[in-house]
């Protein structure tokens, strides 16, 4: 946890960068919260200037473009069809530019594959 953020901080700042960004999820119980994270870091790192940014749901997410205000209208209006029809309990999503239906029980369920060339990018990205 705290230990490891500190490695990869002291190993970022060996490797020539000047300055690091830190994300915490909301809910990650790492820390009570990012303002301990940085007294935590501040106290066995004396030498960074640690600030802290809470980002609210605009600045997380930005303005929706037309894709997204056109996506959430077709996901809106096939999840109301589907209640409409009598079907219940399925998760309205996109596959290949196509609205469909996934039991809820299976997208819960369901495993997810993580993109290996995603993590590959982040590792380069981080050194």
């Amino acid at each position: 946890g705290l230990d490891r953020l500190l490695d990869s901080l002291r190993k970022s700042k060996a490797s020539g960068k000047s300055s690091s960004i830190v994300v915490i999820a909301e809910g990650d119980k790492i820390g009570k919260n990012a303002f301990e994270l940085k007294d935590y870091v501040e106290e066995n790192m004396p030498e960074y200037d640690v600030r802290v940014s809470i980002l609210g749901h605009m600045q997380r997410g930005g303005s929706p473009s037309c894709f997204d205000r056109v996506l959430a209208s077709r996901l809106g209006v096939r999840a109301v069809e589907t209640l409409i029809e009598g079907n219940s309990n399925y998760m309205v999503g996109l596959i290949k530019d196509e609205i469909v239906l996934t039991p809820l029980e299976q997208a819960v369920k369901g495993k997810t594959q993580v993109d290996k060339e995603l993590i590959r990018v982040s590792d380069i990205v981080s050194i």
